[in-house]
């Protein structure tokens, strides 16, 4: 069970999010088996945005993947063309 998660907000929009679904099936197997305290990922869709859920052992492995050589030179690489706005970053723990 994780103890903290790191939810990224995206705004995508409709035609590009199967493109982006194929970004975060590229990076969920190397995100689980690499990063330290890794526990989950999962990509949810609504009608106004997308959002990726990251579990993690704690808050500091949650906002430590955020420097990542993954996350900056690969996830964010490729999310890239697809964004409408900044994503949002948010972190929370587990009480």
């Amino acid at each position: 069970m994780a103890n903290a998660y790191l939810e990224i907000t995206l705004k995508i929009d409709d035609a590009d999010r199967a493109s982006a679904a194929g970004v975060y099936n590229q990076y969920k197997a190397p995100f689980l088996d690499t990063v330290k305290g890794a526990k989950s990922k999962e990509l949810l869709v609504s009608e106004e945005k997308v959002q990726v859920l990251h579990g993690f052992d704690s808050v500091e492995e949650a906002k430590d993947y955020l420097s990542t050589d993954l996350f900056n030179n690969d996830v964010v690489v490729a999310l890239k063309p697809y964004l409408k706005a900044d994503p949002v970053i948010d972190i929370y723990s587990v009480v």
